[in-house]
């Protein structure tokens, strides 16, 4: 990664959260990549409430999905000409757009894997005139890998330290963990290790509709339920050992259900699953990467300071963002399809098969040309 001339991506990731359509604008001429501008897109409450009801949709019902599939497009090639204007870039820059697009099923796991991302690259190269990476997933999985997560590439790429022994942790939806020795002859690991915001986001929604608990608040004035809490920690996800991902269609307010016994205030539940996803990842971090030094987080995560608070006080290692390692918190994911985009173009792998269990590395993505 080293030329004279700027050579600009654009990163597009929107997580199992939907909080929003995160687009960031990528410089990989030099050495080290360049966050040079970022947007984050709302996504209208109309189609984020068909996205989350897809979810459900049986896999028989293609029409809603095709729609969903093209009006995705649209808001991506949106979220694309904002960002650039903001930046001050034309379309005409950029030398491809690497996007993640909008996952409907992650299923790594059945007889025939698949993993299904929506936001359709005709329509959006059609739409901004610009090259589209897409489909990242597809490649890993035919390797016999889990085909997620992709970011830990990225992440060795980025911020792995020759003295330090660093966990990045990205928390979404789902929380991922990415562990990266100092000694280079050790392989990168990761994996999902469990919820990150999807439970409490359902259940501030279901029950003070609310998207999310803002600082961890509603967390924080409960007392977590101690025997609920080891009830869900006994699942067989968390015994399971890496290669492992997961998603919404397993860790959701019905799974939660099922070990709810007797009354618990929405509070008490709402601290408990505050402390489920902290306990889940430091859990992770003592079991797997018991020589950490320094832990960092990244996603919407950082922004629960419940969460950021309950984290630091499981663990003796430091627990900051990745702002610390000159990357905001906020973009790393999307970077990291900026990121892989690039590797496409320069037909150069992007996965790591000691974190998605794939049989070798593979060039990840397939590009639509304007």
């Amino acid at each position: 990664m080293s030329s004279s001339q700027p050579e600009l991506y654009i990163g597009l990731m929107s997580g199992t959260s939907m909080d929003g359509i995160d687009a960031a604008l990528v410089d990989f001429s030099s050495t080290t990549p360049k966050l040079l501008s970022t947007h984050s897109h709302r996504w209208p409450d109309a189609i984020q409430r068909t996205l989350i009801a897809a979810r459900d949709v049986p896999d028989d019902e293609l029409d809603t999905l095709s729609a969903l599939d093209m009006q995705t497009a649209e808001l991506f090639a949106e979220a694309c000409f904002i960002l650039l204007e903001k930046a001050g870039h034309q379309p005409k820059n950029i030398t491809a757009i690497g996007n993640h697009g909008q996952t409907i099923r992650h299923r790594p796991d059945i007889e025939k894997p698949f993993s299904l991302q929506i936001g359709n690259a005709q329509k959006l190269t059609k739409l901004t005139g610009v090259d589209v990476v897409s489909d990242f997933r597809t490649a890993d999985i035919e390797a016999g890998g889990q085909g997620a997560p992709l970011a830990p590439a990225f992440h060795k790429a980025v911020f792995q330290h020759n003295d330090i022994n660093r966990v990045i942790v990205n928390i979404g939806g789902i929380s991922n963990i990415t562990i990266l020795p100092k000694d280079s002859n050790q392989p990168v690991t990761g994996f999902d290790c469990g919820p990150g915001n999807t439970l409490m986001d359902a259940w501030i929604s279901q029950h003070q509709q609310q998207n999310y608990d803002a600082d961890g608040a509603l967390a924080s004035s409960g007392k977590t339920d101690a025997s609920l809490l080891a009830r869900l920690l006994m699942d067989d996800y968390f015994q399971l050992a890496p290669p492992k991902s997961t998603g919404f269609e397993y860790f959701n307010l019905e799974w939660l259900d099922g070990s709810i016994d007797g009354e618990i205030s929405v509070a008490d539940i709402q601290s408990t699953l505050c402390d489920l996803t902290a306990t889940s990842i430091i859990r992770a971090i003592n079991q797997y990467a018991p020589d950490t030094e320094e832990i960092y987080i990244c996603g919407g995560g950082v922004h629960n300071k419940e969460l950021m608070h309950r984290l630091q006080a499981l663990t003796k290692n430091p627990v900051a963002t990745t702002e610390r390692l000159g990357v905001h918190p906020d973009w790393v994911e999307a970077m990291a399809f900026a990121w892989l985009a690039y590797q496409y173009n320069h037909q150069q792998t992007g996965n790591l098969p000691s974190v998605t269990g794939a049989s070798k590395k593979v060039i990840l993505g397939n590009k639509t040309t304007a």
